[in-house]
């Protein structure tokens, strides 16, 4: 056939195309695959030990044998449906979860979970808490995810917080002969300005190179909780360049919602998670990093799950009592749980729990929430991977190709936590080791060259 065109004529845009087209794929170059917690636990650091994962579950499990005994308890706890034996699925997971892994991430706080203190009691409590995690470490107690949050790198608190960190990650690898858990990470939080990040970078790197750990062993990531981390001072987008100054080291962005509306002069009453201003503050944050790799956590339900009356001595309570306390603690759970779905259905799958009872909430939301979808998602993705990834009109409903790694995407998400067994992936038609590829394109690639 004839053409026009010739290789010479294009050769100079076609290179500016090529180096173009390899900067963009550096900048954006997709979600790893790798497992995301669903929500990261926040407790003081002085608070902070060994076992502190199993006490949690054991507290969690305690609180849903006290409020929600079964299914149906949940389901009127939370307004779950119990068609089919939804609810009690839900529950035996949530369950399951907390007796076997009950924390995916927690953060050893040394700022809002832990607050201001003499220099020498923060000091020694750097070095107890990178103790317990050595401890845990070697005894094997320690959630899948964990690290620190230090003070803010403002002028007042640099020296404190660069202090605690060199004291916790130099005790902590000084106690466990050198290794780091998986997955640890430093938080910087209230960050504003590029040069911030920088600086805990730096003193990361330092750390590294004086305790012969590879470089980017010691990760960080930042949190969101001022208007001045989105946009600098003249309004530009600025988020980006707040996570590039972690010079490839960043990992997470978590949102901090009551400092942020607090910033807006919102005032404290109607400083919440359905906030109008939150929700600006998510789709702001999405847009911004779509694509960067860089993963995303909501912030915090604060209303606690906790009843009005204590048990006092050996007196018991009275069955009034005892309701007040389970009314008490359902209409907490009502709101942690629409807060996690609200977050959920817009594409925030990590929050915060700041207490043990509303673990079984996180888990009952999500798993809730991959178990109303597990039908309709395994329909649509055995489909489309039976049409090698052709677009697809599955009733009403129709898929293109970008739709296929989400899909994908919800069921290892769902797995990972929890809330799918292998089994019930198997409607998807998809193997095991199809899905543990992670690749929707490695996938179809594959099945097409098997069909050859």
């Amino acid at each position: 056939m004839k053409t026009t065109l010739t290789p010479e004529a294009s050769a100079a845009s076609r290179e500016a195309l090529r180096r173009a087209n390899v900067a963009f794929a550096h900048a954006y170059p997709g979600d790893s695959g790798r497992r995301q917690p669903v929500h990261t636990v926040y407790g003081g650091a002085h608070l902070f030990r060994a076992g502190t994962a199993r006490k949690m579950g054991d507290l969690a499990l305690a609180a849903l044998r006290d409020h929600a005994t079964d299914g149906s308890q949940l389901a009127h706890g939370l307004g779950l449906p119990q068609r089919g034996g939804f609810a009690q699925r839900v529950h035996d997971r949530v369950v399951d979860k907390l007796q076997r892994e009950p924390v995916e991430d927690f953060r050893i706080d040394f700022e809002d979970g832990y607050g201001h203190r003499p220099d020498p009691e923060e000091d020694a409590h750097a070095v107890a808490a990178a103790t317990e995690v050595a401890r845990g470490l070697e005894q094997g107690s320690l959630p899948p995810f964990i690290g620190i949050r230090v003070k803010s790198f403002t002028e007042e608190l640099y020296a404190r917080a660069s202090r605690t960190l060199d004291l916790f990650v130099t005790t902590l690898l000084e106690q466990s002969g050198g290794r780091l858990p998986p997955s640890f990470v430093v938080t910087l939080p209230k960050v504003t300005v590029p040069e911030q990040v920088t600086a805990l970078a730096k003193l990361l790197s330092e750390l590294e190179s004086a305790h012969h750990l590879p470089p980017g062993a010691l990760s960080l990531e930042l949190m969101v909780e001022t208007p001045q981390a989105l946009f600098d001072a003249r309004g530009r987008p600025h988020l980006r360049s707040l996570v590039e100054a972690g010079e490839g080291r960043c990992s997470h962005v978590h949102l901090g919602v009551y400092d942020y509306t607090a910033a807006l002069d919102v005032s404290a009453h109607m400083q919440h998670m359905l906030h109008p201003a939150c929700d600006y503050l998510r789709d702001t944050v999405q847009v911004l990093l779509a694509g960067s790799g860089v993963r995303l956590s909501d912030g915090a339900t604060n209303v606690m799950p906790v009843g009005p009356h204590r048990k006092q001595g050996d007196t018991a309570l009275l069955p009034t009592q005892l309701r007040e306390n389970t009314d008490a603690v359902h209409r907490a759970w009502q709101v942690a749980y629409r807060h996690t779905r609200h977050s959920l259905e817009r594409g925030y799958y990590q929050g915060w729990d700041l207490h043990p009872a509303q673990l079984p909430v996180r888990y009952a939301a999500v798993y809730a929430f991959f178990l109303e979808g597990l039908e309709p998602a395994s329909q649509r993705l055995k489909a489309f991977v039976d049409k090698a990834a052709q677009a697809t009109l599955l009733g009403d409903v129709f898929d293109d190709a970008a739709t296929g790694q989400g899909l994908l995407n919800f069921f290892l998400r769902g797995l990972a936590c929890g809330a799918l067994t292998e089994e019930e992936t198997r409607a998807t038609g998809l193997t095991l080791e199809e899905l543990r590829s992670r690749s929707f394109r490695g996938i179809v690639q594959g099945r097409a060259a098997a069909s050859r």
